[in-house]
């Protein structure tokens, strides 16, 4: 009940955005590790396959072989669908025998999409090419690609969750939005939020680095 895209930038920055019919789909779905890349586990979702997916790229393996191993090693793998980016733009999918309804998978330069309970099987190859077309951070990067995912038709059923999350420099994430529930325009809320996040978001790093010379951002009582 998700479609998602995965990436990575030459800066080493690595990101995921996710949307889905099901609540909070971005706290089970996307996993980033600082310094190493980034995994999904979506579809009937297993979060411990991400956690396994950068473990098996922290060891050395090239993303196509981590997820060799890992769904040969995960108990009902035919019920997942996975994706996995290391930080030198290699990427892999899969989608088990069981992965739901209409459902497909991407890859391109740096970036892989997939989906399932798709409304069209083209979605991924639409988000994949938005991704490539368009230039800047790579928050803005996946966003327009989940953007065209919804045009291209997105999910079959309505959008009810998004997130978007993204690993660069320091040891936790620098960006990581989520939208649990919207009963109307998930997507167009992480929008807004990415929007609202994006230019303070350098100063909350400054913050936790140096503090003495982050803004306040008008925060009552700090000046």
């Amino acid at each position: 009940m998700t479609f998602a895209v995965l990436a990575s930038d030459a800066s080493g920055a690595v990101g995921m955005a996710v949307a889905s019919s099901s609540p909070a789909v971005a706290a089970r779905c996307v996993h980033l590790r600082p310094g190493v890349g980034g995994a999904a586990s979506q579809n009937v979702t297993d979060p411990r396959l991400g956690p396994a997916l950068l473990d098996a790229l922290e060891e050395g393996r090239e993303p196509a072989e981590a997820m060799a191993a890992v769904v040969a090693a995960a108990p009902h793998s035919g019920f997942r669908q996975l994706m996995v980016t290391d930080l030198d733009g290699g990427t892999a999918s899969f989608s088990g025998e069981g992965t739901l309804g209409v459902h497909a998978a991407a890859e391109g330069t740096r970036v892989v999409s997939a989906g399932n309970l798709l409304a069209d099987d083209g979605v991924p190859a639409a988000v994949v090419a938005a991704f490539e077309a368009t230039g800047g951070d790579l928050e803005e990067r996946l966003m327009v690609a989940m953007e065209a995912g919804l045009a291209a038709g997105g999910e079959a059923g309505p959008v009810h969750s998004a997130g978007l999350s993204v690993a660069r420099r320091v040891p936790w994430l620098e960006t990581d939005l989520r939208v649990d529930w919207h009963d109307e325009d998930p997507v167009g809320e992480l929008r807004r939020l990415l929007d609202r996040w994006l230019p303070e978001r350098d100063a909350y790093v400054t913050r936790a680095l140096d503090p003495s010379a982050a803004p306040s951002y008008g925060v009552p009582g700090n000046r």
